[in-house]
């Protein structure tokens, strides 16, 4: 029993790795199109787990109240972080240094809630959680957080980011979603805290930026 679901979680962890590496890539689809297959998957890969007789308090999809009250608590840190960051001029301009988006709004309301946090939380916080954990508990969070780094191999990549860095950062997010996962027993306080450090960000970036372009204006005025 036990190597039957050790099978199923590592083919699950190797599926989901492929799909955003090498199968998502070659679709060449735009932001748009990526969100809304990405979206598209993770609800049929959920739908998989049921009928394969996954529960879903085993897809940590009961004890939405204590998810929410966890989730909204761990949110406080990133939600705080961010004003006080765009604060400090330095860090400020860092934020500031990468390419704005047209579509920021979109992106922030549609693409970054449905395309990566719904999709990443329920094929990782929900699905390969609970595959994982019915082969081993012990060793379940591992199996979670390298899956999760070599998700974001080919994003990194796109985006001219450290492919290692990228990956060690997003393991270590993915071992502390799965902690929230195991406080509350709900995908929903993962899924805060993703939502509230993503979008956070993205608003954060923007801000930073906007602030930075008006402050050159200003001083191109002031000059002329």
């Amino acid at each position: 029993m036990r190597r039957t679901a050790g099978a199923a979680a590592v083919g699950c962890a190797a599926a989901l790795v492929a799909w955003n590496g090498v199968v998502l890539p070659r679709l060449g689809l735009g932001a748009r199109g990526r969100a809304a297959a990405n979206t598209v998957t993770a609800v049929v890969v959920g739908g998989a787990a049921v009928v394969g007789g996954v529960t879903f308090a085993e897809l940590g999809w009961t004890a939405w109240r204590h998810g929410l009250l966890v989730g909204v608590a761990a949110s406080t840190l990133p939600t705080l972080a961010y004003p006080a960051m765009l604060a400090i001029p330095p860090v400020r301009a860092r934020m500031a240094s990468g390419a704005r988006r047209a579509d920021h709004t979109e992106w922030v309301f549609v693409h970054i809630p449905l395309g990566t946090v719904l999709a990443e939380e329920v094929v990782f916080r929900s699905v390969l959680y609970a595959l994982a954990r019915r082969a081993s508990p012990r060793w379940a969070p591992v199996l979670g957080a390298a899956a999760f780094g070599l998700w974001h191999v080919t994003p990194a990549r796109h985006a001219g980011d450290s492919i290692v860095g990228t990956v060690a950062l997003t393991a270590a997010a993915s071992l502390l979603f799965d902690g929230l996962r195991d406080r509350s027993g709900s995908v929903l306080a993962p899924a805060l805290l993703h939502l509230a450090v993503n979008a956070g960000g993205a608003v954060a970036a923007e801000t930073a930026a906007g602030r930075t372009v008006r402050g050159r204006s200003m001083s191109a005025s002031s000059d002329g």
